[in-house]
């Protein structure tokens, strides 16, 4: 008698039997309500899925199995949740399951690129390689992420600041100075009217625009989630004034790379279209995508299907592509590529702080002394009488 710790039954029973023990009873034990973890936040982040990738790429070429590979990492990893997902997958591999169909049983945490990856390095047997390319790949992503999350934290900031000096003049500062005003019986600018008029109109029903506010966003998130939805807020964004250029450059960046790596590893290319179609993330590219998957099975270049849709793709990576295809060398011609548009995307929104800041910025400082001289002008007036 005794317990053990595995992800379901059947693995209880495989762990058991390899220490030649023959099973006769096997329960689950249900832990009490206190050491139950709650799970409703727990997520993996882009960053251990980065540092797993690199760190098994290391131990792969250090010629360790990948059993033993992934133990080592179980116990190294701090995530709890990713910490067992690399249990069960080590039990997966150690029943006979192949790599890429046991990362398959987790979508959330492993894309469809990672597992097709993975794949053709099994097939290949160039895993060590793949996952090289992997790591790369990830660590690429993962600094354009944080490098996007770190050009909006700022902004978000001011906004976040704006809408606290609002909430503060609304509720505590416009409502006793207008006391004061109409206790004077003076004639009110107009332009002072309209701030005392609207103060009082958001401090009584604010609640009501808030929640119809959260309702609208609550249905633009349901409905992007639709087909239809997805196809019309992506066209809106690619169509942004200073958000659609920067937009384009990093999805031209991510199918460049994707498709890049995919070739890269062996893949064929009429299937790495098809993958990188499935995780490119805008609607627009997936279908141009899809398109010359299927034009590439009749034997059209994917530089002519790409020529059709000069509005997201510009003339420089058809151009590119064009030559890739000609020379037979696309997949090296695809990472020049990728690092022109990185190198484009990181002026691109170095350029976008530095205009988006001083405007928030007056704009803010407009937006205060606005509503103060509306409030403070009639009160000098009082003052000079």
């Amino acid at each position: 008698t005794g317990q053990i710790e595995a992800s379901s039954q059947e693995a209880a029973i495989a762990l058991l039997q390899k220490h030649g023990l023959y099973v006769t009873f096997l329960g689950e034990v249900m832990p009490p309500l206190y050491a139950k973890r709650v799970r409703i936040f727990e997520r993996v982040p882009l960053k251990d899925i980065v540092l797993f990738s690199r760190q098994l790429s290391i131990m792969f070429k250090s010629k360790i199995p990948l059993l033993e590979s992934l133990k080592v990492l179980s116990i190294q990893t701090k995530n709890s949740d990713f910490r067992e997902k690399i249990l069960e997958l080590s039990e997966e591999i150690e029943g006979g399951t192949p790599f890429s169909k046991a990362l398959s049983k987790y979508p959330k945490i492993f894309s469809p690129f990672y597992i097709a990856m993975i794949k053709s390095g099994e097939i290949s047997g160039k895993l060590s390689e793949v996952l090289g390319y992997l790591a790369d790949h990830l660590e690429r992503e993962y600094h354009l992420m944080a490098k996007i999350k770190g050009a909006l934290l700022y902004p978000s900031l001011i906004v976040l600041v704006i809408l606290i000096v609002l909430a503060v003049m609304i509720f505590f500062v416009i409502p006793q100075l207008a006391q004061v005003l109409e206790a004077s019986n003076t004639d009110l600018p107009f332009f002072t009217k309209i701030v005392i008029t609207s103060a009082a109109f958001l401090k009584k029903w604010g609640w009501l625009i808030t929640l119809g506010f959260i309702f609208l966003i609550f249905f633009c998130l349901r409905y992007s989630q639709t087909k239809k939805g997805k196809r019309f807020f992506d066209k809106i964004l690619l169509g942004l004034p200073m958000m659609g250029p920067l937009l384009k450059m990093i999805y031209l960046a991510r199918f460049a790379e994707n498709f890049s790596t995919l070739i890269s590893g062996g893949l064929p290319i009429i299937q790495s279209l098809e993958t990188v179609g499935d995780i490119i993330g805008n609607t627009s590219y997936k279908e141009v995508i899809f398109k010359a998957r299927d034009e590439v099975r009749k034997g059209v270049p994917i530089s002519s299907v790409l020529s059709q849709s000069p509005e997201i793709f510009s003339p420089v990576f058809i151009q590119m592509t064009l030559v890739g295809e000609k020379t037979g060398t696309l997949d090296t011609t695809l990472m020049n590529i990728v690092d022109f548009y990185q190198k484009e995307t990181d002026r691109a929104i170095d350029n976008l702080l530095n205009v988006l800041e001083p405007v928030l910025i007056v704009f803010l400082g407009l937006f205060v002394a606005g509503i103060m001289l509306s409030i403070l002008t009639p009160l000098y007036k009082m003052i000079a009488i």
